[in-house]
């Protein structure tokens, strides 16, 4: 709105209205550059599409195809989830027991790296190309091995060559946006009667073993002149 007073008053007020306007604007631009205010933020979920939808042409390639309707998230398998040995470290439900007919893959929460979630996926999709009721036997194999994965069918891992393919589908798409989950809030700790405590500094290395109840009165200080610490035996990876 143009200035038609002219006084002296006047104008010092548009002026201050204009600063206060031009600081309003840069208080707003510098907390959408420091808080990253309307970027987009990946999710596991979007991850695994699109990790899905850059294997889609590696799939026809060998002679499968993924099915459309598929859905996939970071979930806890039904069955054997924390199990020691033979631990289920990915799920693949078939379209027939879903009410709008989609295969529903699940990732284990105890994964984080790319390429083993990654691999992981290919396991459950191969599932969904050749359907539940194949099982792990020749139809599976087939596709599986095709597709660069190796060793036990209910168990594999990718070669080589399938795990540098899915290292670049990953730095393509970005990190996966999960942290590991652990059973237990808990460090498990030792339970030996003879307890190994150990020199913090890995320059050092120096280690003892004594006893619960002298560990009860206080930790040793080691030769270096640092205090020592209680080993900690942490959870059993997922296989």
């Amino acid at each position: 709105m143009p200035n038609t007073c002219g006084s002296d008053d006047c104008v010092k007020l548009i002026q201050f209205a204009h600063f206060k306007f031009d600081t309003v604007l840069f208080v707003v631009y510098d907390c959408v550059n420091t808080y990253n205010i309307g970027a987009s933020t990946m999710t596991r979920e979007d991850w695994l599409n699109e990790m899905t939808e850059a294997l889609r042409p590696d799939f026809l390639d060998a002679g499968g195809e993924i099915p459309e309707k598929v859905r996939l998230t970071c979930g806890w398998p039904s069955q054997g989830a924390k199990a020691k040995k033979n631990r289920r470290i990915g799920e693949c439900w078939g379209d027939e027991r879903s009410d709008d007919q989609h295969f529903e893959v699940f990732i284990s929460p105890l994964l984080d790296t790319h390429v083993e979630v990654a691999e992981v996926l290919v396991h459950e999709l191969v599932h969904t190309a050749v359907g539940i009721e194949a099982g792990h036997k020749a139809p599976f194999r087939r596709l599986a091995v095709a597709m660069g994965l190796e060793g036990k069918m209910t168990a594999t891992h990718a070669t080589k060559e399938l795990a540098a393919k899915l290292e670049e589908m990953a730095a393509r798409i970005g990190p996966y946006p999960h942290a590991k989950l652990s059973f237990s809030n808990k460090p498990k700790t030792q339970g030996t009667r003879m307890i190994k405590v150990q020199c913090p500094d890995p320059a050092c290395g120096y280690q003892v073993r004594t006893t619960r109840k002298w560990l009860d009165l206080g930790t040793p200080t080691c030769v270096c002149g640092k205090k020592m610490e209680e080993e900690v035996i942490p959870e059993a990876k997922a296989a």
